[in-house]
């Protein structure tokens, strides 16, 4: 759970980095993993062989995922994923005589990756501004933001239908027959600060997209693999998209992997066509890679990991409303599992944010690194300008003690950041 600097300070991992380090720092039996596939493999080229590493972890992840999703394609962190995903939707149908399917939907705010494509579908406005000359055009939709977006007199149910209007009238604007796919992260994630959808929204989705014969990829890179509680956070959604995105918690950070789960008619219209995925990298499969994840995923599954993050993730959350739920400029906190949002404000009742000038979430990453403590904050939460959070993402193995620690040190971190804004 520990990080230590040059100088022997000691940090406490609130944030696994960016939602990364499922297992924490020095895992012995992922250490140990690595070192055997580096003294048996340590690489070869996807063009010519395979690797044991590489088939066990795919095998691995089909086994615990929803039905349907019965391929993987193994890639070297997120944004690769979702550039694999986004590739794959557009081959597809290419491949089934729809080419003219050019054109991809998302939503505001939203965070798919760094890379041109996958910032092309990501929502947020100040990472995409300095690039968007370079960017393929996209529709976005409005996230399912119930703390801002949810009218008064709207259930949660009502309000995730409206969103799913939305959708279909935005894949109706463009016409369905343009429409490749509606792209989305199951839980919001480094942007808008943890967006837990509400129940039914993404089973509305699921319809609307089927009904126009539109693609349903999610992305999961950040609160996948565990993070809710469930392996994939689409299983408490009750749907299962026609593409999913994992990275980060998939190999906990012990090397860089991610990859693309789909469902088998995907791959095998590509199969019948061209007859391969028009697509590749360099390190694709690595075999140390897949090693290091396979040992997490093992880890995670062994030592009942899940089941802990569903249990201790609901004390957590009490923990932080105990320890910041009445202070006068924190607007919300949300989340599910080890995966938790706190929503800073100016003004409690109006939900005023600061101003972005002042930089609040910085201050709080900073005052809380002088208490020792790691955090995820994040600017623009509101509409990629203004707004602040912190996002919190703690190692699965995490005692409870450590959690009270967190939210404790959180708290004045937050108090002292938010005294000294004004």
């Amino acid at each position: 759970m520990w990080v230590h600097d040059a100088q022997g300070r000691a940090y406490l991992d609130a944030c696994g980095g960016a939602a990364v380090s499922a297992l924490g720092h020095g895992h012995p039996d992922v250490l140990a993993a690595m070192h055997a596939q580096i003294d048996r493999l340590a690489y070869a080229h996807t063009s010519f062989f395979t690797s044991e590493a590489a088939e066990a972890l795919a095998d691995e992840l089909v086994r615990g995922a929803p039905a349907g999703l019965e391929q993987v394609y193994l890639v070297s962190g997120g944004s690769e994923a979702v550039e694999a995903a986004l590739k794959m939707a557009r081959q597809y149908f290419v491949e089934v005589g729809q080419p003219q399917r050019t054109h991809f939907i998302a939503r505001r705010q939203s965070y798919h990756g760094n890379t041109l494509g996958a910032l092309a579908v990501g929502g947020n406005a100040w990472r995409r501004e300095p690039f968007a000359p370079l960017l393929a055009p996209a529709t976005h939709v409005a996230p399912c933001y119930p703390y801002r977006e949810q009218r008064a007199d709207e259930t949660p149910v009502q309000y995730g239908q409206r969103l799913a209007r939305e959708l279909e009238e935005a894949i109706l604007a463009q016409g369905p027959e343009r429409v490749i796919a509606f792209v989305a992260e199951t839980v919001g994630g480094a942007t808008a600060g943890v967006l837990t959808p509400v129940p039914g929204y993404f089973q509305a989705v699921r319809e609307v997209c089927d009904r126009h014969g539109v693609l349903l990829i999610l992305d999961e890179v950040m609160c996948g693999m565990g993070r809710t509680g469930t392996l994939y956070a689409c299983e408490q959604e009750g749907v299962v998209p026609d593409l999913l995105t994992i990275a980060k918690g998939l190999g906990g950070g012990y090397q860089p992997v991610g990859a693309v789960l789909a469902q088998r008619r995907i791959v095998e219209a590509m199969s019948r066509g061209s007859g391969f995925f028009q697509h590749g990298h360099t390190y694709l499969g690595h075999p140390v890679a897949c090693a290091a994840a396979l040992a997490v995923q093992q880890v995670i599954r062994r030592d009942g990991l899940l089941a802990k993050v569903r249990d201790d993730g609901a004390h957590f959350g009490r923990l932080l409303e105990q320890a910041l739920g009445a202070h006068p400029h924190v607007g919300d906190i949300r989340g599910r599992g080890f995966f938790w949002g706190v929503e800073l404000v100016a003004e409690r009742a109006g939900k005023t944010p600061f101003d972005p000038a002042r930089q609040l979430h910085a201050q709080v990453k900073k005052v809380a690194m002088a208490r020792g403590l790691m955090v995820y904050p994040m600017g623009g939460t509101v509409d990629g300008r203004q707004g602040d959070h912190v996002l919190l993402a703690p190692p699965f193995i995490a005692t409870r003690a450590d959690l009270e620690r967190i939210a404790g040190l959180l708290a004045e971190a937050i108090a002292a950041a938010t005294q000294a804004a004004g």
